[in-house]
């Protein structure tokens, strides 16, 4: 067991390390290139588009709203990364990894924009009429490469259930435990059971949920962030010293804290960043792609605002608490150093709840998100008749993770995920041309 478990840290460190980092980070500047920049120069019409300031045609297919599609991609990405992640390359990276954070939250932007685009034209309905997409269609039906659509519905349909369900109901449990001291077998059960009432109403049920999920438990995690940074308002501009200086002459050692170079800052800032948007892992574009709208590129532009909520507001925000608080050099790591940070920043015990509450939220909303990510996979290599059955092992698989040890399961699921990038970059780098074009078409009528 020992041996297999060096093997398996030995290929999630590959599989997660430089080449990947290079691969994704690479991509997002080929295709903000490609673009002309298309997450800086369009980033106000994206604002009016999500804000309802941008009428669509009135032709357009599709099986949910645009808005449905953004709340449901938000509830898969904004998650236990958002506060454990954040804490965790700042403890290992120092402030400056917060830097790099948010250039990969940049350059996703760009990647985000380009996979739902190109994913966006190759969709088609399943047999019940749900509308589907994501890489494998691109690969099969724009570029005659099924076999590795199927691998990459392979991996997703199996990376789900590790990141997108066990991993996220295992802190649930843990929150749980923590906070109101309930077990980890009756939180498994209640979680299992509220993830059944969801998701076995398919899609529409699901993005019923979240788009009223995801703006209220954000709204509530900013609120109480926004409180903590104005209440030390006088430490920012020595938050944002320690992250420049971090970012580009490492970090000193003080306190907890045991300093870290500018490469720990570079490779933790932007493998957080990424890990959190999912910006070129091919994972948003198959809600997305369920999406009503007019044109490819118009959808596009909800996953330019998604890595933008996800990364520089959520993710930022979060740093910020951290720093401005003073909890960074305390030596704690991951979910606990922004439990400090939030309980030293709302007194009288209103940090651990938002803490607490928001990392269940998070972690609930990821499950439903990621169920009808699987399903999409699932749907693509065996037809529409393996929805459902997907949806009841989902939940089944629910309990499991509140209840047992996973950091195998972790290990294996972070791999697959981490894996997905390979095929769907290849469908994307692939579809340059029809990328360009798209987006060219689009704006030069809605500029």
């Amino acid at each position: 067991m020992e041996t297999f478990q060096a093997i398996l840290d030995q290929v999630n460190g590959f599989v997660w390390g430089l080449p990947t980092m290079i691969l994704l980070m690479g991509s997002g500047v080929v295709f903000t290139v490609a673009t002309g920049g298309v997450q800086f120069r369009r980033l106000g019409f994206v604002f009016r588009l999500v804000f309802g300031r941008v009428k669509g045609k009135a032709e357009a297919e599709g099986t949910v709203t645009s808005f449905q599609a953004l709340a449901t991609a938000l509830a898969s990405t904004v998650g236990v990364g958002n506060i454990a992640g954040v804490a965790t390359a700042i403890s290992i990276g120092g402030p400056g990894s917060l830097f790099w954070l948010l250039v990969s939250g940049l350059v996703g932007m760009a990647t985000k924009f380009a996979e739902i685009a190109v994913a966006m034209e190759y969709r088609e309905p399943d047999a019940k009429g749900v509308m589907r997409g994501g890489a494998m269609y691109t690969l099969s039906k724009g570029m005659g490469l099924g076999w590795l659509g199927a691998i990459f519905a392979a991996l997703t349909s199996l990376a789900a259930f590790g990141i997108g369900n066990m991993t996220q109901a295992n802190s649930v449990a843990a929150a749980a435990g923590e906070s109101f001291g309930i077990s980890a077998t009756w939180t498994g059960i209640v979680l299992a059971a509220l993830t059944a009432v969801v998701i076995l109403g398919g899609i529409q049920r699901i993005v019923e949920v979240t788009q009223i999920l995801i703006p209220t438990m954000c709204g509530l995690y900013l609120l109480g962030a926004l409180i903590i940074v104005l209440r030390f308002a006088d430490q920012i501009p020595h938050a944002i010293d320690l992250v420049f200086t971090g970012a580009f002459e490492g970090s000193a050692a003080v306190g907890g804290f045991a300093g870290a170079t500018v490469g720990a800052a570079v490779r933790y800032g932007i493998a957080r960043g990424l890990f959190s948007n999912e910006a070129g892992l091919g994972s948003a574009p198959l809600v997305h792609a369920s999406a009503v709208t007019s044109h490819p590129v118009r959808q596009a532009c909800y996953g330019i605002f998604e890595v933008f909520v996800d990364t520089v507001v959520v993710c930022l925000l979060t740093g910020l608490v951290i720093l401005t608080t003073g909890v960074w050099e305390s030596g704690a790591t991951g979910a606990a150093m922004s439990a400090r940070a939030f309980e030293i920043g709302l007194p009288g015990g209103w940090g651990h709840w938002v803490v607490s509450i928001g990392l269940i939220l998070f972690a609930f909303s990821t499950i439903v998100g990621w169920a009808f990510y699987g399903e999409t996979a699932v749907t693509y290599l065996f037809g529409a008749g393996g929805a459902m059955p997907y949806r009841l092992v989902w939940v089944g698989v629910v309990f499991v993770g509140a209840v047992a040890e996973l950091d195998t399961v972790w290990k294996v699921s972070d791999t697959l995920n981490g894996l997905m990038a390979v095929p769907n970059l290849v469908a994307v780098l692939g579809s340059m041309a029809l990328l360009r074009k798209l987006n060219r078409d689009y704006f030069s009528k809605n500029a």
